[in-house]
């Protein structure tokens, strides 16, 4: 049986390339191809791929949206993901459980390699990429036990929406608050980490990995 693929990248070209190079192996079939990373999230649901190979800059859903979404679906589909820079959404990616990451830049035989190793339940993860996900985790479980020292979880937890750009209402309404009940928690957040704002508490939380 041939391995089952759905390819997803936003540029016609890259998309054809992709199929192409998986074609010419034997052991590969494209079931499914998706330009945006809702169409991609469909044909996973759909097709019940063994591998989705999946660019991590897409329009409509990016990326690592579409694999939070999978896990939150418990999608059994194995991903490996294609990005032209080693960003913060890679190392997302990574920190999310996906085994494949390819720079875009590395030879086309390296990405069909990948798919082979992550379809055998195996990991392919760039070096370089590899290395900064263990650093910014390492940093991240740092200055999450600093924090937890002088925050409550609850404090912990609105620090973490607001770092992700999420408004007080927002945060509110997710954890089921009142708006003045979270403002009340981020001055709480302010007074003890020594802050003067929202924008220092997302830098705060930027330099240590966390946001």
């Amino acid at each position: 049986m041939p391995i089952r693929l759905v390819l997803a990248d936003d540029h016609p070209i890259v998309l054809d390339g992709l199929a192409q190079l998986f074609l010419s192996e034997s052991d590969f079939a494209v079931v499914a191809r998706a330009s945006n990373g809702k169409e991609a999230l469909q044909a996973v649901r759909e097709h019940e791929p063994d591998v989705l190979v999946l660019d991590l800059r897409m329009p409509v859903m990016d990326g690592v949206a579409v694999v939070r979404e999978m896990i939150r679906e418990s999608l059994p589909t194995g991903v490996v993901v294609l990005t032209a820079t080693e960003g913060d959404d890679m190392l997302e990616a990574i920190e999310l459980g996906v085994r494949g990451v390819v720079l875009k830049d590395m030879a086309p035989m390296l990405l069909v390699r990948a798919v082979r190793e992550v379809y055998a339940g195996g990991t392919w993860i760039e070096r370089g990429a590899a290395a900064k996900a263990v650093d910014r985790l390492r940093r991240r479980g740092a200055a999450e036990r600093e924090m937890a020292a002088s925050l409550t979880p609850r404090e912990l937890e609105v620090a973490r929406m607001i770092a992700k750009g999420l408004p007080n209402k927002a945060v509110a309404d997710r954890l089921k608050i009142t708006e003045g009940t979270a403002k009340l928690h981020l001055h709480h957040i302010y007074e003890k980490l020594g802050l003067d704002g929202r924008m220092a508490l997302v830098q705060y939380l930027q330099s240590r990995g966390i946001a």
